[in-house]
């Protein structure tokens, strides 16, 4: 049998262990993390990415992050070269033949794909101009260590599938202003195709005159609970505020659909760019304005007579509400 001794000496050494265990295991890696699906009618920078690869395989791309009928073509070639199923349809196989191995010296396309998920997942201003240098290198092992993953700088399947999974932020310049009314701070961050399809929604409405879109809560950074919602935690759902008849809804708070400021055509014209800027990627708009859902724009839901619920959706997703 231990002494006392012994035992506190063993107790010791093993607390000693499991602490450095804890300190080299990063708090925020994402053991969840997989390759985001994109198919026709997706948008962002993901698409840019994977038509930024399409080049790099010699399926030269336009690289205007949209995933339209000239990308689906140039995936269908891809796949058919590479002995996959032939869908049009980027999945995990399909990216995984994509992503190249790349590290500092790299030239080309690839470093072009890399530079702009760094930027738009990082919310850096690197120059994508192809060429894997010192500060891409450095970016790279920073979002490496942000990850959890091996830190040696060079990009190989696990940190292209960490990094097209990680969420982004959108521009506010597009004409967004960002509200925080469930005290979640700046709880902004959604997919790449979630935030290209409602930057270019929200420039759509611009050219209307009928002033910002008022963003609420979208998700955390990496997904996951987030407080006052029960969804918002894969980075496809995303708040936004009705349109006022003043067009000061970013400035003189939010109202609902049976507020005498409530604008129901322009609030009509925004929920039309959503679901024109993304055919087939929108799953539900939740609004209780009877008008609009009448004429099937959105759907009633209870609490939802002050603000528009977009959920997006992609072709194939872990979870069954967010499938098209």
């Amino acid at each position: 049998m231990a002494t006392p001794r012994r035992m506190v000496v063993a107790l010791a050494t093993v607390l000693a262990l499991a602490g450095t265990l804890l300190v080299s295991t990063p708090a925020n890696a994402f053991p969840n993390a997989f390759f985001p699906t994109q198919s026709t009618g997706t948008r962002g920078a993901d698409v840019v990415a994977l038509q930024h690869l399409l080049t790099h395989h010699g399926h030269a791309t336009t690289a205007d992050g949209i995933f339209g009928n000239a990308t689906a073509t140039a995936v269908r070639a891809f796949q058919s070269s590479k002995g996959l199923g032939v869908d049009g349809i980027v999945g995990p196989a399909t990216w995984t033949a994509l992503v190249p191995q790349i590290s500092q010296g790299a030239t080309g396309p690839a470093v072009r794909a890399l530079q702009v998920q760094l930027n738009e997942k990082r919310r850096l201003a690197l120059p994508v101009n192809g060429t894997f240098d010192a500060a891409t290198a450095t970016a790279v092992r920073s979002f490496q260590e942000h990850a959890g993953i091996g830190v040696d700088g060079i990009v190989g399947p696990t940190t292209w599938r960490n990094l097209l999974w990680h969420y982004g932020y959108p521009d506010l310049a597009t004409g967004i202003c960002d509200k925080d009314p469930d005290g979640n701070g700046t709880a902004n961050w959604a997919t790449a195709a979630a935030v290209g399809q409602l930057e270019q929604a929200v420039r759509n409405f611009a050219g209307t005159g009928n002033g910002q879109v008022p963003l609420g809560d979208a998700g955390f950074e990496h997904g996951g609970d987030i407080p006052g919602h029960s969804s918002h935690e894969v980075g496809l759902d995303v708040d936004l505020w009705p349109i006022r008849t003043d067009s000061a809804q970013c400035s003189a708070g939010r109202i609902t659909w049976q507020s005498s400021t409530y604008d129901r055509a322009a609030t009509r014209t925004l929920v039309q760019a959503i679901r024109n800027t993304a055919p087939g990627h929108v799953r539900l708009i939740f609004f209780n304005d009877p008008v609009l859902v009448q004429e099937g724009l959105t759907t009633e839901y209870p609490n939802h007579d002050n603000h528009l619920h977009v959920r997006y959706c992609e072709r194939v997703h872990p979870n069954s509400l967010y499938t098209c």
